[in-house]
């Protein structure tokens, strides 16, 4: 008897002008849809964890990511939307539910596709940030970063605002037209800062150097000091600091000598015209000798090369397999004072630059002698 007074109050009894008893499915049917997409997300969220530990792919791990980031609100107000569609509403607010689940659905796209966001620009940190922040290429790395992923979710954003937008009724044609033309404006307004930006991110990207690389570029020669979002630092070999837009320096071609691993040298020098041909021909052996005397040089070439002016000229070539300056200068020194031991061994002079003046005679005969004696 009392279970049958309690279902006739409740079959009686209204809330708001809905029936008490459509109230309750309601909300049993949002208590069982929570559940249900909850043990729906953690079965989806194992099967990617699993297919993550098998394949050890990016993808799949990016994907258990960005499940795992699922807001849990969302999830409340698709269960309690999917309660009120069994409720007995009017048509207008049947139009209003459908609107309200669209709204929840794009909020959590964009939730995914932040989160995604988010996980693709702290895995391009782990990828190209150095280990060492102090060195100053973290900073570049960072700012670019920064710069990509504002960029990226202002584009998220933009593109499920209007979609909301044009899902409740408002005409955004218009709008979007407005937005493109304030866009134009505000482009040419501030282009150039715009321009150094994208080169700023261009250099993070495509690395075509990094801080702490020397590096030259039209007439500056320097250390990479700071990349900043628009401008570059470098230290000069003078010791002074140069500061260089990002869209110019990009639009030069640049000399980064951080791969450097072996230099080719080419150096040349003369010796004087009283050297015999069969000293002459043992020069390029020589000078063969000294450079492979060195551990750090490979030989390449020494050839007597031309007739010069006061000289007779040869032209040698070689690498050196260390791309420090310093051990390139000290291995040139000590193949140049070996090359003046061994010449003044071999009884040949190192030529210097001489004219040979020829003083013709003045005639004592002929149409002009008596002039030249009048004088």
């Amino acid at each position: 008897m009392q279970y049958d007074a309690f279902a006739d109050w409740v079959r009686q009894t209204s809330f708001a002008g809905l029936p008490l008893w459509n109230l309750m499915l309601a909300l049993a049917a949002a208590v069982a849809s929570y559940a249900v997409i909850g043990l729906l997300l953690r079965l989806l969220t194992g099967r990617a964890k699993t297919w993550a530990s098998l394949t050890d792919g990016a993808v799949a791990r990016t994907g258990v990511d960005v499940l795992e980031g699922t807001s849990r609100p969302l999830m409340l107000v698709l269960a309690l939307l999917i309660g009120a569609s069994l409720l007995d509403l009017p048509g207008r607010w049947e139009n209003r539910l459908n609107q309200l689940w669209f709204v929840a659905m794009a909020l959590q796209m964009g939730l995914w596709g932040r989160r995604a966001i988010d996980l693709g620009v702290h895995r391009y940190l782990e990828r190209h940030g150095p280990a060492n922040a102090a060195t100053g290429t973290a900073q570049q790395v960072g700012a670019s970063a920064t710069l990509l992923s504002w960029g990226l979710r202002s584009l998220l954003w933009s593109v499920v605002l209007l979609a909301i937008l044009s899902n409740v009724g408002v005409n955004i044609t218009a709008f979007i037209a407005s937005l493109g033309v304030g866009g134009i404006a505000v482009a040419l307004a501030v282009q150039n800062i715009l321009g150094d930006l994208f080169a700023s991110l261009a250099i993070a990207v495509d690395k075509p150097f990094e801080v702490g690389d020397f590096i030259t570029v039209g007439s500056i020669s320097g250390t990479v000091q700071v990349i900043g979002l628009k401008t570059t630092r470098i230290r000069s070999l003078q010791g002074e600091q140069i500061v260089v837009s990002n869209t110019d320096l990009l639009k030069q071609t640049i000399s980064n000598f951080r791969l450097l691993e072996t230099r080719r040298i080419v150096f040349g020098f003369g010796v004087a015209y009283g050297t015999t041909p069969e000293q002459a021909q043992a020069i390029p052996g020589l000078v063969r000798r000294l450079i492979e005397a060195q551990p750090k040089l490979r030989f390449d070439r020494a050839h007597f090369k031309a007739f010069g002016a006061s000289s007779l000229d040869y032209e040698v070539v070689y690498f050196v397999e260390d791309p420090a300056y310093g051990v390139y200068m000290d291995l040139q020194q000590s193949i140049n004072l070996g090359l003046m031991r061994e010449l003044q061994a071999l009884g040949v002079e190192f030529a210097v630059p001489t004219r040979t003046l020829h003083i013709a005679s003045a005639p004592t005969q002929g149409p002009g002698s008596d002039l030249l004696a009048a004088r």
